[in-house]
């Protein structure tokens, strides 16, 4: 299968690489969690050509990830925001953030630290089920097929 067909997969991780899966994408995301808006700030911040970057602000944009908003008319200028979709993804960009501070972090730790401002400590994400309110890690979740999808995954039962 060829990258660009991957959304056509019966698989929610795969259709989501589609639209947020390269650097530049979440490195965007990133930025989108700090407050950068404007195709300038992120251009400047990232370093990528106007070229990858406008394309990154589509693919965004057309996934709803972001909305393109007017902040000036004359000249018209746009800005990026996060709609209620890309919002979802903070837990995304958290985790992934808080995997590389603990196993790819150099000698003077964390580059960033986030406070929960309800109770000032720093953040330390954790996957919680929804319904009980536990933690939970990897070997406490078994995966089962939709049986809309049977026999379309390739889903190992004896994990």
């Amino acid at each position: 299968m060829r990258w660009q067909d991957i959304d056509q997969q019966p698989c929610s991780l795969a259709r989501t690489l589609a639209i947020i899966g390269d650097n530049w994408t979440l490195l965007v995301l990133r930025d989108c969690f700090l407050g950068v808006r404007r195709f300038d700030d992120f251009q400047q911040r990232l370093g990528v050509t106007r070229h990858v970057l406008s394309d990154r602000l589509r693919k965004l944009t057309e996934g709803g990830i972001l909305a393109k908003v007017a902040y000036q008319e004359r000249p018209t200028r746009h800005e990026y925001r996060l709609t209620e979709k890309g919002k979802d993804l903070y837990p995304v960009i958290v985790h992934l953030a808080q995997w590389g501070d603990k196993y790819l972090a150099d000698e003077h730790g964390a580059p960033l630290h986030r406070i929960h401002t309800t109770c000032g400590h720093t953040l330390d994400a954790q996957l919680q089920c929804g319904h009980c309110g536990n933690t939970v890690n990897a070997n406490e979740v078994q995966v089962k097929e939709n049986p809309g999808f049977e026999g379309k995954l390739l889903v190992n039962s004896e994990q």
